[in-house]
């Protein structure tokens, strides 16, 4: 019986095209209106080494990464047991494998069982002959998964046409030749995967986007005209993306000698009137922590987005993990207001850094939003007309403070206009020092407990006008659950089957880190009589990052939390639920 839902997970060495065939895959399925989530895992080598991708496509919609394969593809089975644990495969996956394959284990040591349909593929050989190199077994591959599965064949052949477009022609039929190659092949053994074969429509052509390229594209919407930034994985997609398209707008890219410059030049670009921005992860974030403090201080706009890895140190460079956000929310010396967004998927990332810029923007203070490599470096698709958001511009002094300006006015709101240089009658003395209403360096306890009030009375402000937070499922339920950022993927997927079971599952997920929606959160809680708090943190952050502020009902909360280097999955949640739900029904009523 055909499915409306196939996922397909590839698994090969650098070099091999892994990447290049899922990102295909994507293009293609995308042009026909179907949805998809791309995601992609390597190892830390700076060239080769293991790669895996990973290609969920439906036509209903979706949310997380496949909690199951059903297809999987491998060239080498020494890459695929570096990837144990992190690919499962549903209990009958078709598995094509290169044939002959001398490197191959029992299935048992690399985790996988018997009841899958073991297929030998001579993918090199069929590269070879077609094309004259075997570097091309990945688009033979494409054209044999097209065949198989029922994937858009014609979408496929426009996606390699457009690959190879501006190689030579040569170049483009030979690779032609292999996709035809593999469809070819493939003829001989669809009998064997009939139940695998993708079962939709074909619908108006979607975009593809990976949350670096959604959050690019949302800091040029909220009109960023000035980044900074130093690689680092895996953050640098955003740079690359500025590099291109920000001077098509006026604006302008620097890549600097290190992370705490790049925040430098940020806060330097909006002192001068310009919003501004940068891009990096966990170690980078840590050496901008002092400029986040000047940021702070001399109230000056700054937006940084933290594309989060596995860590401390190196750590894990190319996995997810949601372990900096004590770093995001407490990194610093003194104390420094801020506030801390989190994205929740690709499209979020979008609406994040929109958001980002408005507050640093309105209340003057640094903006960090936390993203991480599950949904950075994820490719997903999403529609065009979703991509609209209002924006807030800083404000500035009237004309008729020139010559009386006071920059650090103490207002009710804690925000007071700020100029640019060059604005005649309006200039101010500024840097890190603590200062009077008037810019003045102050070392007064009386000036230093002034100012500290008037730059902490911003956040309650944010917190009340950006009600930044997703709730679903039933208003009252048996269990709730709380989780932030890229675990809302999978939780909503879980949520939902809960839901069409009967059963009475709702979440939480905060987008306002800091300041935290307190109030709606609170409700949320009065509302269920079982709460599941889900992270992927082996220190628990989220959890205990909640505990600094609000009382939490232990007698009635389970923890959930785990080490990164692998996304929350929507088995995992579905366990979880069905504790919850075994503990809630084990509690007596009160006559």
């Amino acid at each position: 019986m055909p499915t409306k839902d196939l996922t397909i997970a590839m698994v090969g060495s650098g070099g091999d095209g892994v990447v290049t065939m899922g990102e295909m895959l994507a293009q293609a399925a995308a042009r026909d209106g179907l949805n998809v989530i791309k995601t992609e895992a390597y190892g830390p080598q700076i060239r080769g080494g293991e790669t895996s991708c990973v290609v969920r496509i439906s036509s209903e919609p979706i949310h997380a990464q496949g909690e199951a394969v059903d297809v999987l593809a491998v060239f080498n089975w020494g890459d695929f047991g570096r990837f144990k644990g992190e690919i499962v495969l549903r209990s009958n996956a078709a598995v094509l494998f290169e044939e002959g394959d001398a490197g191959a284990p029992a299935p048992a040591d690399l985790g996988l069982g018997e009841g899958h349909r073991w297929i030998g593929v001579p993918f090199a050989k069929l590269a070879t002959e077609s094309t004259g190199t075997k570097a091309a077994k990945n688009i033979v591959s494409l054209g044999l998964f097209a065949e198989l599965f029922g994937l858009p064949a014609e979408s496929i052949r426009k996606a390699v046409e457009r690959r190879f477009s501006k190689k030579k022609a040569a170049v483009l039929e030979a690779n032609l030749k292999g996709l035809d190659a593999g469809t070819a092949y493939a003829v001989g053994i669809e009998s064997q995967v009939a139940e695998r074969r993708l079962e939709y429509q074909v619908k108006p052509k979607k975009l593809l986007m990976s949350g670096n390229e959604a959050a690019a594209v949302g800091a040029l919407h909220a009109g960023c005209r000035f980044f900074g930034g130093y690689p680092i994985t895996p953050s640098s997609e955003v740079l690359h993306f500025m590099s291109e398209w920000l001077p098509k707008v006026g604006g302008s890219v620097v890549q600097t000698e290190d992370e705490l410059a790049a925040l430098g030049a940020v806060v330097g670009a909006s002192f001068a009137g310009v919003k501004a921005m940068t891009s990096t992860s966990g170690p980078g974030l840590s050496l901008m922590t002092e400029m986040l403090g000047l940021s702070a201080m001399a109230e000056i706009p700054a937006v940084v987005i933290d594309v989060q890895r596995g860590g401390p140190s190196t750590g894990l460079p190319t996995k997810s993990e949601q372990s900096d956000l004590w770093q995001a929310v407490f990194g610093g010396h003194g104390d420094q207001p801020r506030a801390v967004l989190a994205a929740v998927d690709v499209e979020d990332c979008f609406h994040a850094m929109v958001d980002a810029f408005n507050i640093s923007e309105e209340f003057q203070l640094p903006v960090v939003v936390l993203s991480d490599q599950g949904i950075g470096q994820a490719r997903c698709t999403l529609d065009a007309e979703t991509l609209v958001h209002e924006v807030v511009d800083r404000a500035v002094p009237p004309a008729e403070a020139q010559g009386k300006y006071v920059r650090y006015l103490d207002t009710e709101s804690g925000v007071a206009p700020m100029s640019a240089p060059g604005m005649p009658g309006l200039m101010y003395q500024t840097n890190g020092l603590e200062h009077t209403e008037a810019g003045s360096p102050s070392a007064m306890f009386l000036t230093h407990e002034k100012m500290n009030a008037k730059r902490y009375r911003k956040l309650r402000p944010i917190r009340d006008k950006y009600q930044r937070y997703l709730r679903f499922g039933p208003e009252k339920a048996d269990v709730g659950i709380v989780c932030w950022g890229s675990s809302a993927g999978p939780v909503r997927e879980a949520v939902a089957e809960a839901n069409a079971r009967g059963e009475k599952v709702a979440a939480f997920v905060p987008q306002l880190i800091y300041p935290f929606p307190k109030h709606p959160f609170l409700d949320f809680v009065s509302k269920v009589d079982r709460l599941v708090l889900l992270e992927i943190s082996y220190a628990a952050q989220f959890y205990k990052y909640l505990r600094t502020f609000l009382e939490l009902p232990e007698e009635r909360l389970s923890l959930f939390k785990r080490s990164g280097a692998k996304n929350l999955t929507v088995g995992e949640v579905k366990a979880e639920i069905e504790k919850a739900l075994k503990l809630a029904k084990s509690v007596e009523v009160p006559a």
